[in-house]
């Protein structure tokens, strides 16, 4: 490849050289992706937060069935929170009693939870389902780009010559921690450098503090990444700026280093207030690998997810008052995600084992509060292998923000996403809430007959006309059968389901009907 073609490949989102409160920073160079995206915001400052939990977090004890809670109980009796201590956020629903933050802001109406958010088919692997919410791909499709860099790809097919510029100074999406998202990489440009040294990258972009590069291959290799480190300190500059520029106010945030997570987001809330028309941040927490001593510590879970949970709530409320102090809090939207959840029943070793489904958190003013989704069904005699089946794609929430928070039209959300994905309830003041409010009273999902089944089922349903899915999952969350999946006309409606073939268990029917889904359970007996 020419030097000419790599720097061009290259340089739009490498490392910001320099730190913020101790984290390197990484900044994704400045495009006109979000501005395109907010077309329907008259001066686009809307900006996107994600919060990844690192290790797959265990829904179970996050978000708890109140309504099912002598099943929840029977499962994991020897990690299940007691019931006393459960932060009720409705009669059916509470959450783990270390997350008091988030209840409150519950309570405030800035929080939208949303139920079992996975995928069909769920991979286990913590690399491979990573890798799947980031590219936004299908369980068995594997993509070398995000979803976010094909959206920059098929905005702005030219970036970056030209930027940045009078209209477009600051970078896109900045990465607090060490490692690049692959959510921003598209195939005509690597959207990311990472730099295990961001001081020595300093020098580099600055070209202080450097020898003359050696007459060799590798040196010329190392005068190409000068270059390229002079280019990208043209987004440095206004970071370095804008870090410098604002306070944080909130007195919520925890003493330096004592919470990971509170530092990185204090460093957001900090660089918006500063005056970047960024658009996207992203930090993340790990330890959520909890296959061990979940609730107290100990070997395989170093910190108790409790902590954790209590680390991640800490730091959401503390940013969330630091925006209201700024003035900023109804330009910000939040998301946490975590590559999967855990299984219904705990081990033997007071833990979780890998598994599907889990609850996300959306969080700000422009959420619509309250639950969306039904708590999942916890079976009466679950095995090690039940899961948590899908209730929502976690790409229909992708879509869902891109087009109601951004402004994106839905030209590009198949382009981005590869598939049509309903558009949830999440953002205030959306034709698409409004319809999915309306429309949910009119959808039903009736109970399966005869229950159990021995070779078929029939299973009742009505909706209010569109296009209707019906599928059925097994107890490990696969897809096994999908029943209906074309338009039908408002009214009731009946599927069968054929068991014949399949093995003794419990399975999972989910009825999705634009953004509202369903869920029942059938059981299979031989």
């Amino acid at each position: 490849m020419k030097r000419r073609d790599f720097l061009k490949r290259t340089a739009p989102a490498a490392l910001l050289p320099f730190t913020i409160g101790g984290f390197g920073v990484k900044a994704y160079a400045r495009t006109p992706l979000l501005d395109a995206l907010a077309a329907s915001a008259i001066d686009t400052d809307r900006v996107l937060v994600l919060v990844q939990l690192n290790g797959g977090n265990d829904g179970l004890n996050t978000v708890i069935p109140l309504d099912q809670y002598s099943n929840y109980n029977a499962a994991r009796s020897n990690i299940a929170i007691a019931e006393n201590q459960i932060l009720k956020l409705s009669d059916a629903t509470g959450i783990h009693p270390q997350m008091a933050g988030v209840k409150a802001m519950f309570d405030q109406q800035k929080v939208r939870l949303v139920q079992s958010v996975g995928y069909p088919t769920p991979d286990y692997s913590h690399f491979r389902s990573t890798d799947i919410w980031l590219t936004a791909s299908d369980y068995d499709q594997y993509i070398n780009t995000g979803w976010l860099g094909r959206y920059l790809q098929q905005e702005f097919p030219g970036f970056p010559t030209g930027y940045p510029n009078a209209q477009m100074p600051d970078p896109l999406a900045i990465q607090i921690g060490s490692t690049i998202s692959t959510a921003l990489e598209s195939d005509v440009a690597n959207m990311g450098m990472a730099f295990s040294d961001p001081t020595s990258f300093y020098n580099i972009v600055n070209g202080t503090g450097n020898d003359p590069a050696p007459d060799s291959n590798a040196g010329r290799e190392l005068d190409y990444i000068r270059q390229v480190g002079q280019q990208i300190q043209l987004f440095a500059t206004p970071v370095r700026n804008a870090a410098n520029k604002a306070t944080n106010k909130s007195k919520l945030y925890p003493a330096a280093r004592q919470n990971v997570l509170a530092d990185q987001l204090a460093i957001v809330a900090k660089l918006i207030s500063g005056g970047l028309k960024t658009r996207i941040y992203i930090v993340n927490i790990g330890g959520f690998d909890t296959h061990a001593n979940q609730n107290n510590g100990g070997n395989g879970t170093p910190v108790p997810h409790g902590t954790l949970l209590n680390q991640v709530s800490v730091a959401i409320q503390a940013f969330q008052d630091d925006l209201r102090l700024l003035g900023l809090e109804d330009r910000v939207v939040g998301m946490t995600f975590s590559e999967f959840g855990r299984r219904i029943k705990s081990n033997s070793s007071a833990g979780t084992d890998h598994g599907a489904a889990a609850p996300l958190i959306v969080f700000g003013t422009n959420v619509i509060p309250g639950i969306l989704g039904a708590n999942p069904i916890i079976p009466a005699n679950p095995t090690p292998n039940d899961n948590v089946p899908m209730q929502f794609d976690f790409r229909a929430v992708y879509a869902s923000l891109l087009k109601d928070w951004f402004g994106a039209p839905d030209s590009e959300l198949q382009k981005v996403l590869f598939h049509n994905f309903p558009i949830l309830p999440i953002i205030k003041g959306t034709s698409s809430g409004v319809e999915a409010e309306r429309s949910s009273s009119a959808i039903t999902l009736g109970a399966a007959y005869p229950n159990p089944a021995h070779s078929t089922a029939r299973i009742p349903f009505s909706t209010s006309g569109g296009h209707i899915q019906l599928s059925m999952f097994d107890n490990e969350g696969r897809r096994v059968a999908t029943l209906i999946d074309r338009t039908l006309p408002a009214g009731d409606h009946e599927a069968i389901f054929d068991a014949a073939e399949l093995p003794t268990g419990t399975y999972y029917c989910r009825l999705q009907n634009g953004a509202t889904s369903k869920m029942g359970q059938v059981v299979v007996v031989r």
